[in-house]
């Protein structure tokens, strides 16, 4: 026990614009809508948090926020913040899924732990395996020239992977993409595809047999999330590796996953878990199975990509690297006092107490789409 209590909480609703629309088999993105949680404690520590949700994949801003707001403040106010897994496991009977509110409480919680021992987040869920690790963006630009543009652009900072988008525009222009890339850049491009359940699952085999002739690293849920049957099929007649993202939530569906080796590789997210340590629950499934992963995002500020980093840095294996894109080359501003760091292609870890970044309270309002809930 600590002397530390939680006396506040507010959470503030934000939508940031994007620099362009990005495109998806599930569907148009075109800016950064999140939640994000401040806890305040009677020391006058500040932990913070975020909820990155996608509608169409996990959840909706204003449900989290409510989720919070509503839900889990009661049980929170007055108690020890550093008992992060009393507090996770209250979240867990309270309200059923909102794996992102979760994620947004913890990474507060641990933000605070860290800042009251001088840890790091990374540090305090396993360890600092690394210190940074290789950034992949994603091409999904309906306008390719402009994306052209910005590989361009980025291949000069140092960025060498880069994952397509597929199956929101015709086979026939993600054909074109992928040529195009290896015509410019040759093997020393880093290729990866991700069709975001994409693909109806008859033709799904056809499709990516035909893209395997520019040596993708892997391709990334071709089928519904719910096709786990197809999506195993195919990862058994496809060469290429094939990454679960939608249809591994947790460590309940990492351990089906496993049982039934419905893919090679996991993306291991977040918000799709419920937090960094839920996540490293998956991580370790994956492990023991043989099964590889890969530091995934959702469309996220600087805030939510730092706990992504402490995550990824914490795994003990990492051949995939990670996304972690957002705040640097898709959002036209972030939330943090200083840039999220990413250099010569490579995201690294912040190294401060906790997550060892902190938010300016200028952009949260400006960025605001109500009121925050105190």
């Amino acid at each position: 026990m600590s002397d530390h209590k939680i006396q506040e909480l507010r959470i503030h609703r934000i939508s940031i614009p994007a620099k362009a629309v990005h495109s998806h088999g599930s569907g148009d993105v075109a800016g950064i809508s999140v939640v994000i949680l401040e806890i305040i404690t009677n020391t006058g520590i500040t932990g913070w948090g975020e909820a990155s949700p996608w509608p169409v994949f996990t959840g909706t801003a204003e449900g989290n926020a409510a989720a919070l707001h509503v839900h889990l403040r009661p049980h929170l106010i007055g108690q020890d913040p550093i008992q992060v897994e009393k507090h996770m496991n209250m979240a867990d009977k309270v309200i059923v899924g909102h794996p992102e509110a979760k994620a947004a409480l913890e990474m507060a919680l641990l933000d605070i732990t860290g800042q009251i021992s001088g840890l790091s987040v990374c540090e305090i869920v396993g360890g600092r395996m690394r210190d940074s690790m290789g950034m992949s963006f994603s091409i999904a630009n309906p306008n390719f020239g402009a994306d052209l543009d910005d590989i361009a652009a980025m291949w000069e900072d140092g960025v060498r992977i880069f994952k397509f988008k597929t199956g929101f525009a015709g086979h026939q222009f993600d054909l074109m993409r992928c040529q195009k890339l290896r015509e410019i850049y040759g093997d020393e491009a880093d290729i990866r595809i991700d069709y975001n359940q994409g693909l109806p699952a008859y033709d799904a085999v056809r499709c990516i047999r035909d893209l395997e002739a520019f040596r993708p690293t892997f391709i990334e849920q071709p089928v519904k999330m719910h096709e786990r049957d197809a999506l195993a099929h195919i990862t058994h007649v496809i060469d290429t590796p094939i990454m679960a993202d939608e249809s591994v939530f947790d460590a309940k569906g990492a351990l089906y996953g496993a049982q039934h080796r419905i893919a090679d590789i996991f993306s291991l997210k977040i918000m799709k878990s419920g937090g960094i340590r839920r996540a490293l629950e998956v991580a370790a499934i994956a492990r023991a199975a043989g099964i590889e992963i890969y530091g995934g995002c959702m469309f996220e500020t600087g805030l939510a990509h730092a706990a992504g980093a402490h995550l990824m840095a914490a795994v003990p294996d990492l051949l995939l690297q990670c996304e972690f894109y957002m705040a640097t080359y898709y959002a036209k501003e972030d939330i943090l006092t200083e840039p999220f760091p990413v250099k010569n292609g490579r995201v690294h870890v912040p190294s401060g107490p906790g997550l060892g970044v902190q938010v300016d309270h200028a952009m949260l309002a400006k960025y605001a789409v109500a009121e925050p809930l105190c």
